[in-house]
């Protein structure tokens, strides 16, 4: 049990993309409502940060057998027969190893998660991200996005992303690029990225975007976490140090969320190549987007209602 005592609904008028809560100040609803983004310091402890980190070696050592998991490695290194930690930029859909998932059930994480979706919370998307010291060629920068774009359930407004710095996040080393107030606006299409040399898998961004749009560095200490909306559009530049920026993430959503077709929208494309990655890594012919969405989504709160 949490201290946020929500409802699914919102205040008329005032705020639409928060509940009523006692965890957020009045301030940080507004800025939330206003910017789309929130950033708690310390939210997070270095022990566990540690705990994270270790998991982490253990899986690019293949210590853990991973059931699930993606395990993304950099397109440029994997030709070079690197080892370890130094290839893998990104171990996505952790929920079934314990030590990782600890992060979607922490007390103090689910106390502000609650201020967005509600009560009833799924953990339906998890990520630990790895972002390598990069390249002339740039292979590590993200890409201008919108997440709600790999999502086939609704509604957005109580979606939210949580992301903890597992060490500190700032230029240098390829921190979050956030469009503040970029929430309130639709969802745009997208593809892979006009780049020169080799984009990595699925790392899709927003076609249209304007190089000129005024932009947010979210600089971050160990342990600071930002709470952000699904159509917030956010990248991440490139790691121009010699070290790794790892962070550890969560989407989470009400589980009163519901599945949509998104056949003949701009998520048709993508999700005729999550399909396909999905046939060719579990070898099975028939499956679709709810089933990959019902297999990665977990229940850490409340009780489980449509996803």
């Amino acid at each position: 049990p949490t201290s946020a005592q929500v409802s699914a609904v919102t205040q008329p008028g005032r705020f639409r993309y928060t509940l009523d809560n006692d965890v957020l100040t009045t301030e940080q609803r507004q800025f939330y409502e206003e910017n789309g983004y929130l950033v708690i310091k310390k939210l997070v402890s270095d022990e566990d940060i540690e705990r994270f980190r270790k998991e982490f070696v253990r899986i690019c050592n293949k210590e853990v057998n991973l059931l699930g998991a993606m395990i993304m490695k950099d397109e440029m290194l994997r030709s070079q027969n690197v080892q370890s930690e130094k290839m893998v930029n990104k171990v996505q859909d952790f929920q079934e190893d314990e030590e990782l998932f600890r992060y979607c059930s922490l007390p103090q994480v689910l106390r502000y998660v609650e201020c967005f979706t509600g009560p009833n919370i799924m953990a339906m998307h998890t990520m630990l991200i790895n972002k390598l010291p990069d390249s002339d060629k740039q292979t590590f920068r993200h890409p201008m996005h919108q997440d709600l774009y790999y999502f086939p359930f609704r509604p957005a407004d109580r979606i939210v992303c949580s992301w903890t710095a597992m060490e500190r996040a700032d230029r240098n080393n390829g921190c979050l690029v956030v469009l503040p107030g970029t929430h309130k606006e639709s969802l745009k299409p997208h593809g892979y990225p006009k780049w020169e040399g080799i984009v990595n898998k699925l790392f899709h961004g927003i076609l249209d975007y304007d190089e000129n749009s005024p932009r947010v560095h979210v600089v971050m200490e160990k342990g600071d976490t930002v709470f952000f909306h699904p159509l917030l559009i956010h990248g991440s530049g490139v790691n121009k140090t010699s070290g790794f920026r790892k962070s550890i993430s969560c989407h989470f959503a009400s589980s009163e969320c519901y599945y949509i077709d998104v056949k003949n929208t701009v998520q048709e494309d993508l999700e005729k190549e999550t399909v396909e990655v999905a046939r060719s890594k579990f070898n099975i012919s028939s499956v679709d987007l709810k089933d990959i969405w019902s297999f990665r989504a977990r229940l850490v709160q409340g009780a489980r209602v449509n996803l």
